[in-house]
Formats: structure tokens, C-alpha cells, sequence
């Protein structure tokens, strides 16, 4: 299979990995929801943004203040530690209570424990990558019976600023990008674009780069108050100055001729899947109208319209990413699940004021 092939596949998967999250989140809102696990009293306050937003400011300030004082331990330990908590989240809602401890489901426990712990041992791309979908789908569907209408468009459009600022202005997700990438913890999804691929032998994303490679970063998104975020990274066997961006930025390099030699793996931020998710989530809980009957899923058609925007913009952020340029990519994910979602609502018959949570 020649490089274009892989390419190609590796950005399908990449797609794949999306509509799982999305799908996956979309499982879990009506069970989510009946657990009482609704992380604000009001959903619709429009404040909830404002108050969270500054959290993801704060949790990033931490970072890399943590980065600077070699304090990179501490920080995986955190972010190992949510991802079990996330996964016990799930798979409460998932696995029977079978065995229980108290109010506790004994098997979900095991379950998040050996997440944890997996990822705390052997940190390889699959082990980072079902970590992921369960960490990124839980989060979603937490933020998305907890944020109403109104605060999730609002949520989504001020992050998607922040990302082009961060990226553009400030640069400063790229000094986040150099310690996160280097921690090997589910911040990314980790495409292989070949099956001898191995994330720990290459010595983590940081590793590659000073080797061998051209860093192509795309889509990250900024890190949630779960400290979710990351970047997408394609390697390559250049140059080795080129900066990798993590948790709420995207930044591309590569030159031409850096384009056309050998890339090992397709790196995606985390982030960049979890936060148009919340809007998708959202929709089809706050949303009655233009309701979808699929088992075990609530969906409706302003949530279908806010994956199938996600999805364009994923794959437009994608070819922009080959073509080795730096771009942020909250701004066309984001924006595509606003419009998806807004496009879809209308379609149903539901009144621009309500479709905003106005």
C-alpha cells in the first residue's frame, strides 16, 4: 500500500474514531442523566460557559507552570487518575451490577482500574486510544446533559476563538504541546499509518520529533476541566525543529518535500473530539423535536446535523493538515457541529430562538 493509501486510511480511521465518541456519548446521556450526574444545577445558565472556560484557563496556566518546574509526574498522575474516573463513570452506566459493593458497581471499578492502570504501565497507541474513546465519550456526555442550548453554542464559538488565538496569536499551546505529548497519556488518538508502528518505541510524539520527523499538528482543542485536550500530529522522516501542539491548539509544519517522504502515525487531540460532541450530546437531550428511534441512543436530527458538521469539518482540517500548514481546529469543528446542528434544527421545524436556547 503505497503513502497516499495509508494516508488516506488512516484519516478514514480517524473519522471512525470521531463517530464512535460521538455515538458513544450519545449512548450515554439518557443514562448520564437518570444517574443524576448533571455537573450543574441550571443547565441553561449561560454563566456555566463563562465558569468553565475559566477553568480550562486556569487548568492550562497550571500545566504549563507544572512543565516549567519539572513537576511532568504530577500531571500524568492527574490525568491517569481522571481518565479511571471517567472510565468508572462509564462503565456503570455499561456493565451490569452484578457484583456490588455498597452503591458501588464492583466490575465497573475493576474495569476503570485496569484503564488506569494500563495506561499508567504500558501506554501503547491502542491502549491510549480505547482509553480515549471511553474517556472522550464520557466527558461528552457529561458536559452535554449538563451544558443547555444556549451555553453549549456559546462554549463551543468562545473555545474555537481561543484556539485560533492560541495557535495564531499567543502560540503559547505549543509550549503545552512539548511537555503533554511527551507524558504518553490519552490526550491524542495515535492512527498508526503503518502496522509496525510503535508509539513507546518511538519514545513518545517529543521523542520522534527530535529525531526524525516534521511535525503536521492539527486539530487540538483546548483541555477541559478534566484536563482533556491534545493535539494531531502526522510524523514524517525530516527535519526536527518543528513544534507539536497539545490540548487547545493546532499548529502544522512540514515543508513540501517533508510531505512526500514516509509518515509513521496520524496524532489527533483528544479534545478536538470531546468538545463538538458536547453540542451533539446537547441537542439531543434538550431537543424533543425531529426526534431519531435508534436503540439505546438518543438522537434527533439537530444532533445528527452536529456529527455530520463535525465530520465535514474533521475532513477539511484533515486535507488542510497534509497540505503542511499551521491551522487551529476547534474553529472548523466547532463550527462545523454549530452549523451541522443549527442547519439540522431548522430543518425540523424548530424556531431559531428555541434552536439557541433563547
Amino acid at each position: 500500500m503505497n503513502q497516499r493509501a495509508r494516508m488516506v486510511l488512516a484519516v478514514g480511521v480517524t473519522v471512525l474514531l470521531f463517530l464512535t465518541v460521538q455515538f458513544g456519548a450519545l449512548a450515554l446521556v439518557e443514562p448520564f442523566h437518570d444517574a443524576d450526574r448533571q455537573a450543574v444545577d441550571d443547565p441553561t445558565d449561560p454563566t456555566n460557559s463563562a465558569i468553565y472556560f475559566a477553568v480550562i484557563l486556569v487548568a492550562t496556566g497550571l500545566m504549563l507552570a507544572a512543565f516549567k518546574y519539572d513537576a511532568e509526574r504530577l500531571i500524568r498522575g492527574l490525568i491517569i487518575a481522571v481518565s479511571g474516573m471517567l472510565a468508572y463513570y462509564v462503565f456503570t452506566e455499561v456493565l451490569p451490577p452484578a457484583v456490588s459493593v455498597g452503591s458501588v458497581n464492583a466490575l465497573a471499578l475493576v474495569a476503570a482500574i485496569g484503564v488506569a492502570g494500563a495506561l499508567f504501565v504500558y501506554p501503547e497507541w491502542y491502549v491510549i486510544d480505547i482509553a480515549g474513546v471511553v474517556m472522550a465519550a464520557g466527558a461528552a456526555g457529561l458536559f452535554g446533559i449538563s451544558f443547555g442550548l444556549l451555553p453549549a453554542i456559546l462554549f463551543l464559538a468562545v473555545l474555537a476563538v481561543y484556539d485560533a488565538i492560541s495557535v495564531y496569536k499567543t502560540e503559547h499551546m505549543l509550549d503545552l504541546a512539548d511537555g503533554v505529548m511527551d507524558l504518553n497519556i490519552p490526550v491524542i488518538f495515535i492512527i498508526p499509518t503503518s502496522l509496525p508502528y510503535s508509539y513507546l518505541a518511538e519514545g513518545s510524539t517529543d521523542g520522534v520529533l527530535e529525531d526524525d520527523s516534521s511535525a503536521t499538528t492539527d486539530a487540538p482543542s483546548t483541555p477541559d476541566s478534566s484536563a482533556i485536550g491534545g493535539s494531531s500530529t502526522t510524523n514524517d522522516s525530516s527535519d526536527a525543529d518543528n513544534p507539536t501542539a497539545t490540548d487547545g491548539s493546532s499548529a502544522t509544519a512540514g515543508s513540501d518535500d517533508d510531505r512526500e517522504t514516509g509518515r509513521d502515525a496520524l496524532f489527533i487531540g483528544l479534545g478536538d473530539a470531546v468538545i463538538p460532541t458536547i453540542l451533539v450530546a446537547s441537542a439531543a437531550f434538550f431537543l424533543e423535536e425531529g426526534a431519531i428511534d435508534v436503540p439505546g441512543i438518543a438522537l434527533n436530527v439537530p444532533a445528527l446535523g452536529a456529527v455530520i458538521g463535525t465530520t465535514a469539518g474533521l475532513l477539511v482540517l484533515m486535507y488542510m493538515v497534509t497540505k503542511g500548514r499551521a491551522h487551529a481546529g476547534l474553529p472548523l469543528l466547532n463550527g462545523g457541529a454549530i452549523a451541522g446542528y443549527l442547519v439540522g434544527a431548522l430543518a425540523t421545524g424548530v424556531q431559531i430562538s428555541t434552536a439557541l436556547g433563547l
